[in-house]
């Protein structure tokens, strides 16, 4: 069980909706596991859309991207919140992990207006049937405030549309992340 964690418990419930030919989202692409890991799914007949507003992130994404072999991504330097403007179509799984840059400038991190506005904007693209897993990072001077908001508006969530899920590991020390899945009914 050692090998339990955020990411894990993502990618495990993100499995049951990402299949051969989905189109994805990325909504952080961070440094790109995430977004190599949808592309590992959906293959060559479909498409993962990566977003980050950080260029050193979409950078990192596309080298990892390059190195793995992987071309079915569109890595888009832009907020999350602006997902619209970029994705056309309806999507089979989307995945957040708000915070910050893994090994980067924690100064510069998610922030709850935006990641509310790209949540829901993520939901009305989300296909019926489709799922979204958000992680929650948060801590040290940064995130609180974002984790208490995005938790209050998830509860808020039409319950005839969408079941949402949040799940923490109880006994996990230091502002352990906060896993959150929706399934669109």
């Amino acid at each position: 069980m050692s090998d339990l964690n955020t990411i894990a418990l993502s990618h495990k419930f993100l499995s049951h909706f990402a299949k051969e030919g989905s189109v994805c989202i990325d909504a952080t692409a961070g440094r790109g596991y995430d977004t190599e890991f949808l592309c590992s799914v959906v293959g060559k007949s479909g498409k993962v859309y990566a977003f980050d507003i950080q260029k050193e992130a979409t950078d990192s994404t596309k080298a990892l991207l390059a190195e793995k072999g992987y071309d079915n991504a569109e890595v888009i330097l832009a907020s999350h919140a602006d997902m619209d403007k970029f994705v056309k179509e309806k999507a089979d799984c989307i995945v957040f992990n708000l915070g910050w840059l893994p090994k980067g400038d924690h100064n510069i991190h998610t922030e709850a207006e935006s990641s509310i506005k790209a949540i829901e904007k993520g939901l009305d693209l989300l296909n019926n049937g489709g799922g979204m897993s958000i992680s929650i990072y948060y801590g040290r001077e940064t995130g609180f405030d974002e984790r208490d908001r995005v938790l209050e508006y998830l509860r808020e969530i039409d319950s005839l549309k969408y079941t949402v899920i949040v799940s923490e590991f109880a006994n996990r020390k230091n502002c352990y992340p906060i896993s959150v899945f929706i399934i669109k009914d």
